[in-house]
């Protein structure tokens, strides 16, 4: 048996298919069918059922390309401290991370490591929060920034960011108005003067008590992004359940919909960050200051390359910069 044989096992059990399997892995299709073949004689079992439209994975097949799939991930951890052995500084750090971490603090994060590791490839890979759990957990990505808490017992996790979490709500909105009024700017509108952005020192904005919101019509969003659960669990905690009138993939269209009237939205604090339009939310602190964490996640006695500690210190370093 070979890992070149593991490899092509996992690939055909990936696509279903032996001519997209052989194309990805760069060899005829005939030699690949061979070599399935080779190893289904050695090992006396049938890993794949052919028919003349599909190929699908038997029982000992899925058992086969589990066990095969920790096999590949292990070999590559060797490779990976065998090369920071020998002071090899090329290498390639699959990242994986939420949508809006992706999109405010990855930005500020990656030139600096890309000036200091030059050599080292980073691929972002954007998921779900349970998405991103499993491809962290099965080693299909190295790290992955998410927020707490995890649900997948496999991961380990460092903390690298806490911040608050505040209230969007429709510029018209009675509880805007208020603040407006009870925190006027000087020569301007209190919009930008006092609510955009929100900084977490700032108690000139009389926060909100999140039982107030009960009745009110709820943006979120969708299943699987770990914001989302953190939300419901802040209403849960005032003693009721959201009323979510929409959902969405993206943080920006939340925001967009808070804006047009739609409903109201908890957002963490930075995204808030720069929204200087008048097309935007109006951001209010909450009453218990309720916070999020980010967290630098991994799998639990996986092995960190020199790679992945040097995104670890290049994050921590990057965040405890003011800016």
């Amino acid at each position: 048996m070979e890992l070149r044989q593991l490899q092509y096992a996992l690939q055909i059990a990936i696509d279903k298919n032996f001519s997209r399997a052989a194309e990805k892995l760069h060899i005829a299709q005939p030699s690949l069918s061979q070599q399935l073949s080779k190893l289904e004689k050695e090992i006396g079992v049938l890993l794949f059922q052919r028919t003349t439209n599909s190929v699908e994975v038997t029982y000992a097949g899925s058992l086969f390309v589990e066990k095969a799939q920790k096999i590949l991930d292990t070999v590559e951890q060797l490779k990976k401290e065998m090369e920071d052995i020998s002071q090899m500084r090329k290498g390639r750090l699959v990242v994986g991370s939420l949508p809006i971490t992706g999109a405010h603090v990855l930005p500020l994060v990656l030139p600096v490591f890309q000036e200091r590791y030059p050599e080292i490839d980073v691929v972002l890979v954007e998921e779900t929060t349970r998405n991103l759990e499993h491809l962290t957990a099965s080693g299909q990505a190295d790290i992955s920034l998410l927020s707490l808490p995890l649900f997948d017992d496999a991961l380990a996790y460092e903390p690298v960011i806490e911040e608050e979490i505040v209230l969007a709500v429709p510029p018209q909105h009675p509880l805007a108005a208020k603040a407006a009024e009870a925190a006027p700017g000087e020569g301007g509108d209190a919009w930008t003067d006092q609510l955009r952005p929100l900084s977490g020192a700032d108690r000139s904005v009389q926060p909100v008590d999140i039982g107030l919101l009960r009745n009110e019509p709820f943006i979120a969003l969708k299943k699987g992004q770990g914001f989302r659960q953190i939300a419901i669990e802040l209403c849960g905690s005032a003693g009721f359940s959201p009323n979510i009138v929409f959902e969405s993939s993206n943080i920006e269209t939340v925001q967009s919909l808070v804006a047009a009237g739609m409903g109201i939205a908890f957002v963490p604090h930075m995204v808030s960050r720069g929204r200087w339009s008048k097309l935007a939310p109006a951001y209010l602190p909450l009453q218990s200051r309720p916070t999020r964490t980010l967290v630098v996640a991994y799998r639990k006695g996986r092995y960190l390359s020199k790679a992945v500690e040097a995104f670890m210190e290049t994050f921590r370093d990057v965040m405890r910069t003011p800016t």
